[in-house]
């Protein structure tokens, strides 16, 4: 069985979780959101990309 799940449903959702239950500051998960849309503009963005993409071929169990 396949879920699919938009990847901003699954980040909110540990957003909130660590927010909640690990007393996580809302600004430090804002900041760390801001961070991740300027590298998503960098030359690692490709390197990620992959990797998400190998990630997820593993939960699903697509890998090689």
């Amino acid at each position: 069985m396949t879920v699919s799940l938009p990847l901003v449903v699954v980040l909110g959702v540990i957003a909130w979780a660590a927010i909640k239950f690990l007393g996580v500051r809302l600004w430090i998960a804002v900041v760390i959101a801001l961070f991740g849309f300027w590298l998503s503009h960098t030359f690692l963005a490709p390197a990620i990309e992959s990797g998400t993409r190998t990630g997820v071929d593993v939960v699903n169990g697509n890998h090689e």
